[in-house]
């Protein structure tokens, strides 16, 4: 288990990014170090190092203003970031869509709130945990919550409220 991450391990982006693994018909949730928040390939990296025998997934909350949701797999990992105009301004949504090989948007940094936000990558990634894609599009749509938010209706969704809320009380989010 990760060890408990204080707010002052986020230094460049606020946020959070938090471990998921479901085991022995149960949710674990754990805080992940921040540089999760600044680089896919650390969070893949820090996901893969938890072993875990079940399904292990990332749920990251950079700046609240978008989040993405990592799975490693063997084959590469399944990705989910919901807003791609992200890329703009974040290098992890940069990582992302690179990872999705979809270029990043050419969007003048100064008019980025009048465009409004999609998703990219695979919206049925949590599917077989039972988060159809139809209500991920519909979380990942609500462009009137915070990723927080929509986090945390993922998380209420699949039965790992309860959990999340106590690893965020944890690192004072």
């Amino acid at each position: 288990m990760a060890k408990p991450v204080a707010q002052s391990d986020y230094p460049d982006v606020d946020g959070f990014a938090v471990a998921v693994v479901r085991e022995d018909g149960g949710w674990k949730v754990s805080a992940l170090k921040s540089s999760a928040l600044e680089s896919l390939d650390d969070a893949e990296l820090q996901l893969r190092e938890l072993r875990a025998a079940g399904a292990v997934f990332g749920l990251l909350d950079v700046d609240d203003e978008f989040f993405v949701v990592v799975r490693p797999s063997p084959s590469g990992a399944r990705l989910l970031v919901s807003d791609a105009t992200a890329a703009v301004d974040y290098d992890v949504a940069v990582d992302v869509l690179d990872a999705l090989n979809i270029e990043v948007p050419d969007l003048d940094p100064d008019e980025i709130d009048d465009v409004d936000p999609w998703e990219e990558g695979d919206l049925a990634v949590l599917a077989d945990l039972g988060l159809p894609d139809a209500v991920m599009s519909v979380i990942v749509g609500d462009t009137d919550l915070y990723a927080d938010e929509q986090i945390g209706m993922i998380a209420a969704r699949l039965g790992f409220a309860d959990e999340l809320s106590a690893v965020l009380d944890k690192i004072g989010h």
